[in-house]
């Protein structure tokens, strides 16, 4: 008996996109010119979601309502195998896996690629049949786990990726003939077919394949635990424990309060995982770092230890005393209730969703400041960036007001305390050095030349993290669009000319009146030259030695940075890094974007520090100059501000411990 399990629409916004679009363009008489405007959709494309992610990298992270019903069907019902199907350029033919062999991750097991070359057999066979061409193992990866055919192999399932030429449309001309939709669907299902045949015909081999990888996963570790977590930021530990415990991954309080390697670990802030259950091999897959490869190229990602991307505390080799009750159900902690104070209220800047809360602060009207400096008062330490609600002039009186903090301190899960006094050590509440915090009213620049996935992750940040509006300004048109009400604009990722000469002029116009543009990656090139802000960029140069015409696409492909994860020193006392409680903190990176730091130590608050690769592939010439360059650059345009971030603070949704940034940029960028 065979079970089969169908996802009719993987992504079905992007299915709606793409039906929409070549069916409006649909002539009764099929023209196949590659020319025609069926084959080029409108920005952002249908290869993504609503909020313009690429679902087939979501499988591990699980951040988006699709993956997570696909998870939990996947969870309930563990496949032997599990294809995915997808296209690729119109001039190819047709793939299949195993992929290149030496881009398998190590933790995958070799009977898993053993078993996919002998059902890969089935489907040469089936295509053979049928007069199609294909081919195998010179093209794609099985690394990176967040993947549809990835995901299965650290589970004891078997991954297949299968990748047609697209048509892209209802038919279009190639290099192998005119390739019409029909076509490609035949393929796909012919190889739909044929993994049935061959998963009746191996089902002794597959069953007994999942048998054992689990048996043996929990050979390979029978003792010790993971602690995680944060003491200031109990939301952050909190989204990692939701994602282990989709992924079936048993998940524990800590029994009590302790200190470990010098890390503080809090009941409500931290979370303990036995390292011997069944899903021990994904556990390791979620939590390791990698610096050694067999392989220097890769199709996705090279690292992505969630314990990083969160920015946690963590131990692999925590103590098991600390082996709390296992919890059954994922909830984010209950906050004490506000008490009510005639004085005045403060709110730390450190947990993950203080900026939601200020948002909700600012849109009521209600008067709210930031403190530069630390101070304590009534027995408690505070932190830079500690947000000061004043119960005087303010529109509520002191019992609205505090039943409207609480409402606000209950929904975003944040700790706001009443106090009695302005008298502090350090700064007085009164002091100068608490400035007023002004409502902001932010844009973000979309379409041709934005990176969709790039512009898409900051509004699923706004929109869905954090509660606030932001306006999509379209980069056709843009010159037409008044831009003097906002006060803060987010020019993302770009290539090509995404903004004209004219357009940068309004950009520059704007600035100079007291606006403050944020930019990402290459957004620091365009700033340079555009005179906007003076920048150094550090260059690699590399000469092909002893590389064969046969090896050159190796040779450039190994100088690119597909995705790692490296160290970066903070300034705490800097507005950019205010919520941040450890002086360095992990960063993803993925261009050959290089800065070189400015002379002032004191305008370098974000700097890779010397040595900063903590896991991921880079090369030894990219890695040298990566190392003591600056991530941040701030800088003072007539009068507003320009902000630029090297690299993306905002990666897949699942990178946690980086949202920060754009929300310090945003509260606080006048600060800077």
């Amino acid at each position: 008996n065979t079970i089969i399990l169908f996802d009719p629409s993987f992504n079905p916004d992007g299915l709606q996109r793409f039906a929409t679009w070549v069916n409006m363009h649909k002539s009764k008489h099929i023209n196949p010119d590659p020319n025609d405007r069926e084959f080029r959709e409108s920005w952002p494309g249908a290869r993504t979601n609503h909020y313009w992610f690429d679902m087939n990298r979501d499988w591990l992270p699980s951040q988006l309502p699709e993956s997570r019903a696909r998870i939990k069907t996947f969870h309930e019902w563990y496949p032997n195998i599990l294809t995915d199907h997808h296209e690729m350029g119109t001039n190819s033919t047709f793939f299949f896996q195993p992929g290149i062999p030496s881009r398998t991750h190590p933790l995958t097991p070799a009977k898993n690629q053993e078993l996919t070359g002998d059902i890969a057999k089935f489907h040469a066979a089936a295509l053979d049949k049928i007069g199609s061409f294909y081919y195998s193992e010179e093209d794609f990866d099985d690394f990176y786990y967040g993947k549809g055919s990835t995901f299965p192999d650290i589970q004891g399932s078997i991954g297949i990726l299968f990748e047609q030429a697209s048509s892209r449309g209802h038919a279009q001309e190639s290099v192998n003939g005119v390739l019409t939709f029909p076509f490609t669907i035949k393929n796909q299902f012919v190889t739909s077919l044929s993994t049935l045949e061959a998963g009746v015909a191996l089902r002794e081999e597959l069953l007994n394949y999942q048998r054992n990888f689990f048996s043996d996963a929990r050979k390979e570790t029978t003792t010790g635990a993971i602690v995680f977590g944060d003491e200031k930021d109990a939301a952050k530990a909190y989204h990692l424990a939701e994602i282990l415990h989709q992924h079936k991954i048993k998940v524990h309080e800590i029994k009590n309060d302790f200190t470990h390697k010098g890390k503080n670990y809090k009941k409500g802030y931290s979370y303990i995982v036995p390292k011997n259950q069944k899903q021990s091999r994904l556990l390791n897959a979620i939590f390791e770092k990698r610096t050694t490869f067999q392989d220097s190229l890769f199709y996705d990602i090279s690292a992505w230890s969630f314990p990083l991307a969160f920015n946690l505390d963590y131990d692999e080799s925590a103590p098991v005393n600390q082996l709390g009750n296992e919890i059954t159900e994922v909830n984010q902690r209950t906050v004490a209730a506000v008490a009510l104070s005639n004085y005045g209220y403060l709110m730390e800047w450190h947990e993950y969703y203080t900026p939601k809360a200020l948002h909700q602060i600012l849109e009521a009207g209600i008067l709210a400041k930031v403190g530069m400096k630390q101070f304590s008062l009534e027995d408690k330490e505070y932190d830079y960036g500690t947000i000061l609600i004043p119960v005087q002039n303010q529109k509520m009186d002191a019992r609205e007001l505090v039943e409207f903090l609480n409402k606000t301190a209950m929904e975003s899960h944040v700790t706001i305390t009443g106090v009695s006094t302005g008298q502090t050590k350090g700064i007085d509440l009164g002091s100068s050095n608490f400035r007023t915090i002004k409502k902001p009213k932010v844009a973000l620049l979309v379409g041709d030349g934005i990176t969709p996935s790039d512009a898409g992750e900051i509004w699923h940040l706004f929109d869905q993290r954090y509660a606030m509006h932001i306006t999509k300004l379209d980069t056709r048109g843009f010159n037409r669009t008044d831009i003097s009400s906002y006060t803060h604009i987010i020019l993302p990722n770009s290539w090509g000319n995404a903004l004209d000469k004219n357009d940068t002029e309004k950009v520059k116009t704007w600035i100079k009146s007291g606006g403050v543009l944020i930019g990402y990656k290459n957004a620091a090139r365009w700033a340079d030259t555009n005179e906007i802000i003076k920048l150094g960029f550090k260059e690699v140069k590399d000469t092909a030695t002893n590389v064969s015409f046969e090896e050159r696409s190796d040779f450039r492909g190994a100088k690119g940075i597909g995705g790692a994860i490296f160290e970066v020193q903070l300034d705490r006392s800097h507005p950019i890094n205010f919520g941040y409680k450890n002086e360095r903190i992990p960063m993803f990176k993925n261009s050959t974007l290089f800065l070189e730091p400015d002379l002032q130590s004191y305008n370098n608050p974000i700097l890779f520090t010397k040595n900063p690769l903590l896991s991921g592939y880079i090369n030894k010439e990219n890695l040298k100059e990566l190392g003591n360059s600056s991530a941040f650059k701030a800088a003072n345009f007539g009068s507003g501000k320009i902000i630029l971030f090297t690299e993306n603070t905002n990666f897949r949704a699942f990178w946690f411990g980086t949202n920060k940034f754009l929300m310090n940029a945003i509260f606080f960028g006048e600060a800077m």
